[in-house]
């Protein structure tokens, strides 16, 4: 059949071009393979057409539509809800066996209620299915409220968590752990009631997402908050103790879930990030009592050495405050090519002695007791050229001599001296305390 259709085309084409040989077109027209057409086995249109008719007559919005079917055509009139109705019915048919072509001449709906009409069964439905859910929702909200009331009941119990060993924010941190757990436990159990498990796993990935965009949002504050968690429960200073983090000296006034507050030896307050001191070297000079102080004095060359360690060890025994155990002890340093440096050393105990009063009056001890020895105490020589001969003498005449003593000792004694503990830091960080509300995590 295929054969005779291409040859009535082509002699339709020679009739119109007589100049155009039959036989040519016959030889180099190209063989065109055309879909086949199967004729044995098909559906009556009747029973398409009772086919397609059932079919929408038992669909919502369909029932205007009307089915014609001739030689496997099918027709579609009547009026559809919408323009997408439209289309799924031209779908059904096309799918429908038997069906070669499908005229559609399917009008939608403008009238508004006939657009209202689906949208008002639906929540007429939904109505319906809420009524019969108010039980189960009933039981799913009790269950939900038992799980936030344990919750808050575990969150209370922070004495049972200072008994293991934790820190006022240790165990703030734990029990609102505890409470977020209990209570999402208790969300999930709920929903499952409802069966709406899909909402479980959509809220789990919703959470990790924005923690995830939180955590990178606000690292820094979780990792201060972490770090005053850890020294929380470390307890590496008290208020009042002396520390130095990096190049930052003060007294501790409160540690916070944020910073830790320090108050400096000019009385200003300096806030140190916690994941800072977590990291940094810290230094805690109140932790331990005794504390060491040193200094370095600089004797001539041709100064009996050995006579002025002695003297310096009894000089540093004698000023107020030093303690005898550990024993102040003088220690040669360096020899230089002018001078001699001697390293003195001493003990103190900051419950009752000052760092820098026993350190300052150490070193005007020795002093007063070198100058009364007249021990040699040299001081750097600088040799200065003049190269103008009308300005007088040489300069070399003008310079002092090496060994030559710049300073002579009255001879009067040493008056004594306070090094009692300086209290004045201490008692603003007291006022401080008092004045402010803001939270402090040490004791």
């Amino acid at each position: 059949m295929l054969n005779t259709v291409r040859r009535l085309a082509l002699a339709a084409l020679f009739l119109t071009s007589p100049s155009v040989a039959a036989q040519d077109i016959l030889e180099t027209a190209p063989a065109v393979e055309l879909p086949r057409i199967e004729v044995s086995a098909v559906p009556a249109d009747a029973a398409i057409q009772e086919r397609l008719g059932s079919i929408f007559e038992h669909i919502p919005g369909l029932e205007d539509v009307d089915v014609e079917v001739r030689s496997g055509v099918v027709t579609l009139h009547g009026t559809v809800p919408s323009a997408r109705a439209g289309r799924d019915v031209r779908a059904m048919a096309q799918r429908t066996e038997g069906v070669l072509f499908v005229d559609d001449r399917l009008e939608a709906k403008v009238d508004l209620d006939a657009r209202l009409r689906p949208a008002t069964q639906r929540f007429l439905e939904l109505g319906g299915d809420t009524l019969r859910m108010l039980p189960l929702g009933g039981v799913a909200a009790g269950v939900f409220a038992l799980f936030w009331l344990a919750g808050r009941w575990l969150g209370n119990r922070s004495t049972l968590l200072r008994r293991l060993g934790l820190s006022d924010l240790g165990s703030l941190l734990a029990r609102r752990i505890v409470r977020t757990v209990v209570t999402g436990a208790g969300l999930v159990v709920a929903l499952d009631i409802l069966d709406a498990t899909a909402v479980v796993g959509a809220l789990i990935g919703v959470a990790g997402v924005v923690g995830i965009a939180l955590g990178f949002a606000f690292r820094n504050i979780v990792e201060n908050y972490l770090a005053g968690v850890l020294l929380s429960a470390r307890n590496p200073f008290e208020i009042k103790d002396l520390v130095q983090v990096g190049d930052f000296l003060g007294h501790v006034v409160r540690l916070t879930s944020r910073d830790t507050v320090l108050m400096t030896q000019e009385g200003n307050h300096l806030r140190i990030p916690n994941s800072m001191i977590i990291t940094s070297a810290m230094t805690n000079f109140t932790r331990n009592p005794l504390r060491r102080f040193d200094f370095y004095v600089g004797v001539g060359n041709d100064v009996d050495l050995a006579a002025a360690r002695q003297m310096g060890v009894q000089t540093l025994a004698s000023v107020d405050g030093v303690l005898s155990e550990p024993k102040p002890l003088v220690q040669i340093a360096e020899l230089s090519d002018s001078a001699v440096r001697l390293w003195f050393l001493a003990w103190i105990d900051q419950r009752t002695t000052d760092f820098l009063k026993a350190r300052g009056e150490a070193i005007r001890h020795v002093k007063g007791a070198f100058d009364a020895a007249e021990l040699d105490m040299p001081e750097p020589i600088y040799r200065v050229h003049l190269r103008d001969s009308r300005t007088g003498p040489d300069a070399d005449d003008l310079a002092p001599k090496a060994g030559a003593k710049q300073r002579s000792s009255t001879g009067a004694p040493l008056q004594p001296a306070d090094t009692t503990v300086d209290r004045t830091i201490d008692a603003q960080v007291t006022a401080e305390l008092a004045s402010s509300d803001e939270e402090n995590l040490l004791k």
